[in-house]
Formats: structure tokens, sequence, C-alpha cells
């Protein structure tokens, strides 16, 4: 399998498809770079080269036990940038990933960068604090820890099943398939990595790097999104980027990339393209 050794000695997996300006895909917690197949499919059938790796200790990638914080995933994600020698790259994170791309532009700088999206993306900071009144209560990470550390695999399905698609709504149809990838992909990471994932994607502040991040951003995110409220982190990011689109869709949830491809893949290339 196609991977890198970054500088700590993790293998990382990545996916490296077409030809053309490179877009780098960078996925959700807990999940795997199969979780962007509609977008790396739809992108190369259009003429662009699409990349994506696992991130450590998710996927296929290396199942170690430290490193799992978001300097790593930035420094990671900079491995395999450099590795295939990536140049006017356009960055494209969802939720998780948001994060891991803000803190790759503003720790590694942007001058292999063109453009970068955060689609439901953790930015600028989850957990509830003094200083960020709009925030999710700690003690909702605590339990998500737990319930990793426990009953992983029956924590995953269910929350495949309801908030991160928003399969709880009433009048939802649920997609079987779609559930039993997710939870697919989970289950192939390490509980280890999902366990410190968790406090990486709620208790980091991305404010300082979202400020520093000067190439054109497209922040997209739904008002229904169960996961990562958009008002506390999509409209707050765009606020602090110097060079921001904010997209905001009506009733859409927090996994709308898979849900809602059609409309965040023509909106992705009318971006790309602009």
């Amino acid at each position: 399998m196609p991977s890198v050794v970054t500088t700590d000695g993790v293998e990382i997996f990545y996916k490296d498809w077409g030809t053309g300006q490179p877009i780098v895909f960078s996925h959700g917690w807990p999940l795997s770079s199969d979780d962007w197949d509609g977008q790396l499919m739809f992108f190369l059938d259009k003429g662009y080269r699409v990349v994506a790796h696992d991130r450590r200790g998710h996927g296929r990638s290396e199942q170690v036990d430290s490193g799992h914080d978001m300097d790593h995933y930035a420094d990671d994600l900079a491995a395999v940038v450099n590795h295939l020698d990536l140049t006017d790259a356009i960055h494209v994170g969802h939720s998780t990933g948001g994060g891991e791309v803000a803190r790759y532009l503003a720790r590694h700088g942007m001058d292999r960068a063109a453009k970068a999206v955060l689609i439901s993306s953790v930015p600028p900071l989850m957990v509830k604090t003094e200083a960020n009144p709009g925030g999710v209560p700690k003690e909702v990470f605590d339990d998500i820890q737990v319930q990793v550390a426990t009953r992983r695999a029956d924590f995953f399905r269910t929350f495949a099943e309801g908030p991160f698609y928003g399969y709880n709504r009433p009048g939802a149809t649920p997609s079987e398939g779609v559930i039993a990838n997710w939870w697919r992909q989970g289950m192939i990471g390490g509980a280890k990595a999902h366990y410190d994932g968790v406090v990486a994607f709620s208790q980091t502040d991305f404010s300082d790097d979202l400020a520093g991040i000067t190439i054109p951003t497209l922040v997209m995110h739904g008002d229904d999104d169960q996961v990562v409220p958009y008002e506390n982190a999509g409209v707050r990011s765009a606020e602090l980027l110097p060079n921001s689109t904010l997209k905001i869709y009506p009733g859409f949830p927090h996994g709308m990339p898979t849900t809602e491809a059609e409309t965040i893949n023509n909106d992705l290339l009318e971006f790309f393209r602009s």
C-alpha cells in the first residue's frame, strides 16, 4: 500500500489518483480516507489529482499509541504533501479534518497551498469554556471517551444511525449502507487513537491558526449539524479567517459530504474554479 513514514516513525497510508491540480482531503473522526469516496471519484472525473490519507491510528495507517494531537496530525499531513511534492494544492477538511487543515496551514505555511475548505469543521474551539460560552460542555466529550473505551462498536453504530447523518430527524430515511460503511471505517481504526482524538478535536483552540490563514477559504456548514453546532463553529471560523466565504446549508447534517454529496461537490467545484 502507498505510504509515507513520518519523522517520528509512523507509517501513514494515502491514496493518490489522477493528474492536474491536487486536492488534498482530510477526514473526520473516527473515520478514514474512504469517507471521501464520493468526492474523490467526482473530482477525479473533473480532471483533478485527488489525494487522501488515513490519519495516524485511523484506517490503514499505523496504530501507534502516541501523537494523537493536532500538531502531529498537521505534521503527518505535511509529510504526505512533501513526499508527493504537491504544489498549488487545495486542502479540504471535514470535521476534525478541518482542524487538521487549519493547523497544517498555520504550522507549515501556505507556499504549497492555493485554497482551503472547512466543511462541518471543529474550529475555532468546540469545548465550552469561560471564553467560549457557546461551546459544547466538556462532560459530553468525557462521555464519548468512556463510550470509546468501553463499548466502541455499539457506540459507533448508534452515532452513525443518529446524529452524524441526521437519521434521527423526523422523516429521515436512513441508509443501511452508509451506516455500515461509517461503522466499518471506525472499527478499522485503533481505540487509543479514537480515545485521544476526542481531546484533540474538542479542546484544541484554532483561533490563532485561522487568523493567520490568508489564502481563499470556503467555510461550509449545515444548520442542522448535531455534532458540531454551526453558530459556534462555521460562523465564528469565517469571522476569524481573513479571506473567507461562508455557506450555511438549511437542514443539512454533520455528514453532509455523504448525504448531500451532489450539492456539496458542485459548490466545491465552483469554488475551486473561481
